[in-house]
């Protein structure tokens, strides 16, 4: 790998990802990789700049400095070519480096990892957008309760860091009832009211929630949790059960196995690898092996 395109997040891990970041950019060239720095003022930005070098072929690789949204990011870039993409984990949560093996928070041995020049294919999961664009991820896509929060968080510029997303936890959960889902799995219909949806290509989200326990990236399927209609003050006995994904056995929760997934429910915007990713309906299928990471 000598020809590296680089992408960081400086504020990743609460700003921590410019200085892991320059670190790795640092340890890279001294070990004689040319690398070329993709980042950008905004993720339009470095998409953009990203898409034209590997439809270029200006680059052997693609690296990402950051938590799960550069993750996310790479995996646009990357999923569903030949270039591998590698990872520097610097952000708060990194569920997917981490649930992946790679090393967190050490730009050392990520370096080391990413110039070896192993990789690991990935499934990933895709949908395809009006224009016919396809949309990638990798880890979990929420559908549910989460989503509404991240939604509510997402519309307010105060306060910063994780205590807009307390906040907007306590401002929904008095308002919050049941959504009324339509879900397609496999061709199966399914009609419920559920409080949490999520569909796992990877175990883990939000900084250690095992909300698909057992989702695996390698199996080319995709975990389907459901947890249906219960009273708000049940929901709030279960929902801290996903930390160590016992959640999974109250009687309320069940998780289905596709290889394609219809979520259909009103006024929801899912978000996938904690990005926003768009409006339900959407349709997802799993691609075995699209993603290829240095591992």
């Amino acid at each position: 790998m000598t020809r590296l395109g680089l992408v960081v997040n400086p504020t990743s891990g609460k700003n921590t990802g410019r200085r892991i970041g320059l670190e790795a950019l640092t340890l890279l060239r001294a070990a004689g990789a040319e690398v070329l720095d993709l980042s950008a003022a905004d993720a339009a930005g470095a998409l953009a700049r990203g898409r034209a070098a590997v439809a270029d072929r200006a680059v052997d690789a693609v690296v990402v400095a950051g938590g799960d949204g550069m993750v996310h990011l790479g995996a646009q870039l990357c999923a569903g070519t030949d270039v591998p993409l590698g990872v520097v984990a610097a952000g708060t949560g990194n569920d997917i480096a981490r649930e992946l093996g790679l090393p967190v928070r050490d730009a050392a041995a990520a370096v080391e990892r990413i110039l070896a020049g192993r990789t690991r294919a990935v499934d990933a999961a895709r949908t395809v957008t009006d224009a016919g664009e396809a949309r990638w991820f990798v880890g979990v896509l929420a559908a549910g309760f989460d989503a509404v929060v991240n939604e509510r968080a997402n519309g307010w510029r105060w306060p910063r860091g994780p205590m807009r997303y307390n906040l907007a936890i306590l401002r929904e959960l008095p308002v919050f009832r049941p959504i009324p889902y339509v879900l397609v799995l496999d061709g199966e219909r399914v009609e419920t009211e559920a409080m949490l949806v999520a569909v796992g290509n990877g175990p883990a989200y939000g900084g250690g929630m095992r909300v698909t326990p057992d989702a695996s990236f390698d199996d080319g399927l995709l975990d389907v949790l459901v947890l249906h209609r219960i009273p708000v003050p049940e929901f709030l006995r279960v929902f801290p059960r996903v930390f160590s994904g016992s959640h999974v056995t109250h009687p309320a929760v069940e998780v289905r196995r596709a290889r394609t997934v219809r979520l259909e429910a009103i006024g929801i915007v899912a978000y996938a690898d904690g990005e926003r990713f768009g409006p339900l309906p959407l349709d997802l299928e799993v691609v075995p092996g699209a993603l290829s990471v240095l591992a």
